[in-house]
C-alpha cells in the first residue's frame, strides 16, 4: 500500500511541477511570440508598399511611414504617398495562403504583393511565393478582375501570367486574390 501511494503522490508533485513550469514558459514566451507577429506583420507591409528598412528598425519606419485605418471591420495600412495595403487569405489548391496586397492611391493598380504563407507544392504552385512570379503583378489593374492566362500570353493591363504545371494553384490564387480585392475595394470605396 505504501508504494502505491508514493506512486500517486510523486505523480501528483511531478504534474503540478510540469504544469507550474509550462506556466511559466507560456507566460515568458506570449509576448516574445506577439512583438516577433508584429515585426512580421510590420515588415510584410513595408516590403508590400515598396518601403525601405532593416530588420532593427522595422517598427520605426512603419510608425513613421503607415497609418492603420479600420473600415467596416476591415484594416488597411496606408502610406503617407496614398498607397493603401491590406491582409488577403483565403483557401489555395492544397492549404491556406495569405500576403500582403499593396494598390496605388487610385485603388485600380497593383503595387506589389508578398506571400506570407503559401501551403502549395514546392517547385510548382509553391512560386506563387517567388520574388519573380510575383513581380509581375506590378502595375497590373485589378479592375474589373485581374485575369491570369497561360504562361507568356499576359498581354492586357488586367492580365498575368498563370503558373505552368500548377493550372489549379493558379486558378486558386486568381480567385482568391479577385474576391479579396473586390471586397477590400469596396470597402475603402464605401
Amino acid at each position: 500500500m505504501t508504494n502505491a501511494l508514493r506512486i500517486v503522490i510523486f505523480v501528483l508533485v511531478m504534474g503540478v511541477v510540469s504544469g507550474i513550469l509550462l506556466l511559466g514558459i507560456n507566460l515568458y514566451t506570449t509576448p516574445l511570440i506577439t512583438k516577433n507577429e508584429e515585426v512580421k506583420l510590420k515588415s510584410s507591409v513595408l516590403d508590400a508598399l515598396g518601403i525601405s528598412y532593416d530588420k532593427h528598425n522595422a517598427g520605426k519606419i512603419f510608425d513613421e511611414n503607415i497609418k492603420s485605418v479600420k473600415k467596416n471591420a476591415y484594416t488597411f495600412y496606408r502610406a503617407f504617398d496614398g498607397a493603401v495595403a491590406f491582409e488577403f487569405y483565403g483557401p489555395g489548391l492544397w492549404g491556406p495562403i495569405s500576403g500582403i496586397v499593396s494598390l496605388e492611391k487610385d485603388l485600380k493598380t497593383i503595387r506589389n504583393i508578398k506571400i506570407t504563407h503559401q501551403e502549395e507544392t514546392p517547385g510548382l504552385g509553391g512560386r506563387i511565393a517567388e520574388k519573380d512570379y510575383l513581380k509581375q503583378f506590378k502595375a497590373k489593374e485589378v479592375l474589373p478582375i485581374l485575369i491570369f492566362t497561360a504562361e507568356g500570353k499576359a498581354s492586357r493591363k488586367n492580365e498575368v501570367d498563370a503558373i505552368t504545371g500548377a493550372t489549379g494553384s493558379s486558378r486558386a490564387f486568381e480567385k482568391l486574390i479577385n474576391e479579396n480585392l473586390k471586397k477590400y475595394i469596396t470597402a475603402l470605396k464605401g
